[in-house]
């Protein structure tokens, strides 16, 4: 069962709904601090209070990862009943002995489908799931189920991947295919979140 946390942070308190933590799925709030905060701020009392390391774990603020720790938080449209996502992130690869050869060049229509496929996958594992799940009848004094917080890491780790999809800065269309794919994806766990189980 998911618990709550009213969290007091450094110098700042604030406000995120739902911040789900994927190494225990716990979710805490705080107020919502100035808007010229810079995100660095936030990760480093994240990561005091989680204890993990402020480069191990992603923040997902609308399907998009919040990269740059110097921007205000403002820059990433945080308002009040924001909801953010804390991804921990697995164990570095070992470096691979570098080759000559230089890496394979992918052409827009790789990583379309690459896009697709991603997409596909959600549709077919993980939409169902959802839409199963909303359906059945709950109990509101319940926590969120197994299978809710399974749905949602899934979804989480889907947003991921598609984010870490590069394209080209010519490439239109794979850049509105991502945007696109990120949308629907979003869309689906707000639904999640939103519809309890």
């Amino acid at each position: 069962m998911c618990r709550s946390h009213d969290v007091t942070l450094s110098a700042h308190t604030f406000f995120f709904s739902m911040v789900h933590l994927k190494w225990n799925a716990e979710r805490f709030t705080f107020d919502l601090p100035p808007p010229n905060t810079p995100l660095g701020q936030i990760r480093d009392s994240i990561a005091q209070y989680t204890s993990l390391p402020r480069d191990a774990f992603k923040l997902i603020h609308k399907g998009a990862v919040m990269k740059d720790d110097n921007l205000p938080i403002s820059a990433y449209h945080l308002r009040q009943s924001s909801t953010i996502a804390v991804v921990e992130l697995g164990a570095p690869p070992q470096q691979q002995p570098q080759s000559k050869q230089a890496p394979p060049v992918r052409s827009e229509q790789a990583v379309i489908s690459t896009i697709h496929s991603e997409l596909a996958t959600v549709r077919k594992e993980l939409s169902p799931g959802v839409e199963q799940l909303l359906a059945a009848p709950r109990d509101p004094q319940q926590g969120k189920s197994k299978e809710h917080l399974r749905l949602s890491e899934l979804l989480l780790q889907a947003l991921l991947r598609l984010d870490a999809i590069i394209t080209d800065g010519e490439w239109e269309t794979a850049r509105k295919e991502r945007k696109a794919a990120v949308k629907e994806v979003q869309a689906l766990l707000d639904r999640l979140d939103g519809g309890g189980g």
